[in-house]
């Protein structure tokens, strides 16, 4: 959900020529699958389609590709900061801390119902608008924005 908001976000922004997302897990039990259906559901209620998303996994190349990689919550950070290879470039850090919304993680939704699925939608379309009135894009270059 937090893809589809920030791509959302930055659209409206007209930014999507210089600003790159995508996501990723730090396992692949889920890699090609889409979305769970109560995630569509929800993005879908908000006029975001994140129908066509599909799950990989994070890899060393993601390091040097993107300038930040965006984590939901503490656990997820520590996982992404001890697989980063001597070479990486990317800034790793919590999606509501970046988004200035303090240290929190993001809670994971998948054992609750749809309240628990609007409750997620509010936290990462609240942190994607932040990320957006905070980007200034380079006038000759963009960013590159990964999170899970």
């Amino acid at each position: 959900m937090a893809e589809g908001a920030l791509r959302a976000r930055i659209d409206d922004a007209g930014l999507g020529h210089v600003i790159e997302v995508d996501s990723c897990g730090t396992g692949d039990w889920h890699v090609g699958d889409p979305p769970d259906p109560r995630a569509i559901r929800c993005a879908a209620g908000h006029g975001v389609d994140i129908g066509g998303q599909r799950a990989r996994q994070l890899e060393a190349a993601d390091y040097r590709m993107f300038d930040v990689l965006l984590c939901a919550d503490a656990s997820t950070l520590r996982i992404v900061r001890d697989r980063a290879p001597a070479d990486a470039t990317a800034t790793s850090t919590l999606l509501l801390q970046h988004a200035g919304q303090g240290t929190g993680d993001v809670p994971d939704p998948y054992t609750g119902g749809a309240r628990d699925f609007e409750a997620v939608w509010a936290l990462v379309d609240r942190a994607a608008r932040e990320i957006v009135a905070a980007s200034r894009p380079p006038v000759h270059g963009g960013s590159r924005i990964i999170g899970r």
